[in-house]
């Protein structure tokens, strides 16, 4: 007898988005729940809250065995162009702080990381789009970290989840690739929270 058997996601990258689907889609209904483009004002908030999460993760692009997998590391980092585009906004920088991630940070974990804050410059492109037509900024002044890479956001996504996916990991390490990535996004959703607060509690779908 003949059996059908259903191929498994075999990608990591692939796990990682059916793994983190409800809560980046709690996160994504988070952010636009705070009216990130109603002013600039508002605007600042987020690019606040994005700066908080690079800064967390920014030693990893100076981390050799991380450049090692993943390619043109140094240039994905955006913290410096988000502070610009604070400065370029009249705003501080948020108050120092220690990173949620160090040197001693697993790699598996910080490849959970760098998969949330690669995905997010993916959709960057509609965000930037929002910033360009609402608030008049571009890539010039006051959204440079949500332009598009020069050779296209989506190829640029495509060359890191084809290392993403190119890592030899244990079982027990592929766990912790998702557990970095959940973690991730419980970070911007705190720095969500604390920089664009919102009325009236909890939104329809919120998850504690």
């Amino acid at each position: 007898m003949n059996e059908t058997i259903a191929d498994p996601i075999s990608a990591r990258s692939l796990r990682l988005k059916a793994a983190t689907h409800d809560i980046h889609d709690v996160l994504d209904k988070r952010v636009m729940n705070a009216d990130v483009f109603g002013s600039r004002d508002r605007f600042a908030g987020f690019v606040r809250a994005q700066y908080r999460f690079h800064r967390d993760i920014d030693m990893l692009y100076g981390s050799a065995v991380v450049a090692a997998l993943i390619p043109e590391l140094a240039e994905r980092r955006r913290l410096p162009k988000i502070a610009d585009d604070l400065s370029d906004l009249g705003k501080q920088l948020p108050t120092a702080a220690p990173g949620r991630l160090d040197t001693d940070t697993p790699l598996p974990v910080a490849l959970g990381w760098l998969y949330v804050a690669e995905g997010s410059n993916l959709g960057g492109a509609v965000l930037f789009k929002l910033a360009r037509e609402k608030l008049g900024l571009d890539r010039d002044f006051g959204a440079r970290h949500l332009a598009a890479h020069s050779e296209g956001a989506a190829r640029h996504w495509r060359q890191f989840t084809a290392a993403l996916d190119a890592v030899q990991l244990t079982p027990a390490q592929e766990d912790e690739v998702v557990l970095g990535a959940e973690d991730a996004f419980r970070a911007v959703r705190s720095y969500v929270e604390e920089e664009l607060p919102v009325s009236g509690g909890r939104m329809d779908g919120d998850v504690p």
